[in-house]
């Protein structure tokens, strides 16, 4: 399992977790832990993760972070936690203090959830007051995910992240910017479009007027964009379902040379599953095995590993899915497109399968 997968599948064990946890200890056992072992330390040797690590201040004796990540003997990053249901605003002077104290360059605040970096890209030594770096591991960005890749161990490098710090920072404060832009213009924005387009003097009734006029551009522009990039990834998608059909071809005629007839709305209950499972497998992992009572839909072409059956020749359809222990769950269908509401199960299936290859190549 690749690093993405790892982070996607955190975030899972998170949003399914969070209502159960009901303190910062048990934040920091089940979430905190987790993904600073999800970074490749090993969070039981001291040589790489220190919990309770002491930061004094001052005159002040004991003061402790609730943990360090250790890099050639000195902490890397500071780490301190708070309970998933807490805000982290109110923290951040509490990793402030500590900061300046230590050899780390990096803080790291987070409720199991938030996950804010730090940096002093500012005034050296001393903590920004915002992040450089933050997301929601719920719902992390694939980019978020590459600029997360790297704090981890195998690819950590002090020079390449603080490189990377101060644009990461400008972009998300412009990002934030441009978000707060786009759903109210300010005039400063609307007056600067205005002027390209009338020569007129903008009275503030006229810039009322283009504050609107300014607001639905901006919106058409973007919805434009999304069109675009949908029109440029359906031509692709529809390039490699060719592929695939030629594929599908062959393995339908296997089918027909053993007599079991493959009928259109089995094909049609196929390229669903196919269109569900694209955005966890190749396409080419997916084969079908027609038989005379059922159609069932495999990974990898092993039977051992069927992802659903399709019943769908009777006069009453059915997709039999499976549970955590393999035991097949009909369920009644009107049509082929309410396969659609089974996604989540079929995805499940596939990552379990995929989990279980994984476990048994572990010696």
């Amino acid at each position: 399992m690749d690093f993405k997968d790892e982070i996607k599948q955190f975030g899972d064990r998170v949003e399914k977790l969070k209502n159960q946890i009901h303190t910062e200890e048990a934040t920091k056992n089940a979430f905190i832990m987790p993904f600073i072992k999800t970074l490749g330390y090993d969070v039981f040797n001291p040589v790489e993760v220190v919990p309770e690590f002491i930061a004094d201040i001052g005159i002040k004796k004991g003061e402790k972070v609730d943990y360090a990540i250790m890099r050639e003997g000195h902490p890397a990053i500071l780490v301190e936690c708070k309970h998933w249901g807490e805000s982290l605003d109110p923290h951040n002077s509490q990793l402030f203090r500590y900061f300046h104290t230590t050899k780390a360059k990096f803080g790291l605040l987070s409720n199991g959830i938030v996950f804010r970096f730090y940096t002093d890209l500012v005034e050296q030594n001393k903590m920004d007051e915002k992040p450089f770096f933050e997301f929601n591991v719920t719902d992390i960005k694939d980019n978020q995910v590459e600029e997360l890749k790297k704090f981890h161990k195998s690819y950590f490098d002090l020079n390449n992240i603080q490189n990377s710090a101060s644009e990461l920072k400008y972009v998300n404060e412009l990002k934030a910017i441009l978000n707060v832009e786009f759903q109210t213009p300010s005039e400063g924005l609307v007056r600067f479009f205005a002027k390209q387009i009338y020569q007129g003097v903008l009275t503030a009734k006229l810039v009322e007027q283009f504050s609107g006029l300014t607001k639905r551009s901006l919106q058409q522009f973007i919805n434009d964009l999304i069109t675009e990039r949908l029109k440029s990834a359906l031509k692709k998608e529809n390039e490699e379902e060719q592929k695939a059909a030629e594929q599908d071809a062959v393995q339908v005629a296997v089918t027909n040379e053993n007599k079991v007839e493959t009928t259109e709305v089995e094909k049609e209950g196929f390229m669903i599953v196919k269109t569900i499972l694209r955005q966890k497998v190749k396409h080419n992992r997916i084969v079908f095995r027609d038989a005379q009572s059922y159609f069932a839909i495999l990974l990898d072409d092993n039977n051992r590993k069927t992802i659903c059956r399709l019943y769908l020749n009777g006069s009453k359809r059915y997709i039999g899915v499976f549970d955590d222990q393999k035991k097949e769950i009909r369920n009644e269908i009107l049509t082929v497109d309410d396969i659609f509401n089974y996604s989540e199960v079929l995805l499940k299936t596939v990552s379990n399968y995929d989990s279980e290859k994984v476990i048994s190549k572990v010696p």
